[in-house]
């Protein structure tokens, strides 16, 4: 699957897509799968509920915003990527999920079991997604996304995190 071009998507999500490395997709997919899970596993218990600032999220809520957000996503590419240029596909309030869930007394494997269940699904998802029918338009408002798109910001988005986690919490 190819990159996406610049008329695919918002371009609030070009951040995303320039943190994606080249390469086969689905080679840039396991290869983030196996980055995110190493990387969350070995952040230290003691790090994992620490907030570097009132109101920030911690660690671990953040791990649980990645997993909704792909959730969220996948479910975008799917209406895509079915054809289905009808459905309004509606933004997501990141805070409001998080104040929505209480992850404080999960584990950290827990999460991280949470998330490959999730990337499962949407390996799978993208292992059977032909290249036409990753071009199709879904209706994201005021800016067309289509299923390769989002597979980008999606890998994207999770190194975008790592980065804050990286500066402002170890």
């Amino acid at each position: 699957m190819k990159r996406p071009n610049a008329n695919e998507y918002n371009p609030y999500f070009q951040r995303y897509i320039d943190l994606t490395g080249a390469g086969d997709f689905l080679e840039l997919l396991k290869s983030n799968t196996a980055e995110t899970v190493q990387y969350f596993t070995a952040i230290p218990e003691d790090k994992q509920s620490y907030r570097y600032e009132q109101g920030k999220w911690t660690i671990k809520e953040v791990l649980m915003h990645i997993i909704d957000t792909e959730r969220v996503f996948i479910y975008r590419a799917l209406v895509a990527g079915r054809g289905d240029s009808e459905t309004p596909l509606h933004k997501m309030d990141p805070d409001l999920y998080v104040k929505g869930v209480d992850v404080s007394m999960r584990s950290m494997d827990s999460l991280v079991n949470e998330f490959k269940a999730v990337r499962a699904g949407t390996q799978v998802f993208y292992e059977n997604l032909t290249d036409e029918h990753s071009e199709r338009i879904g209706n994201n408002g005021a800016f067309p996304i289509t299923p390769r798109a989002l597979g980008y910001i999606i890998m994207g988005h999770i190194h975008h995190h790592m980065q804050i986690i990286n500066e402002r919490y170890l």
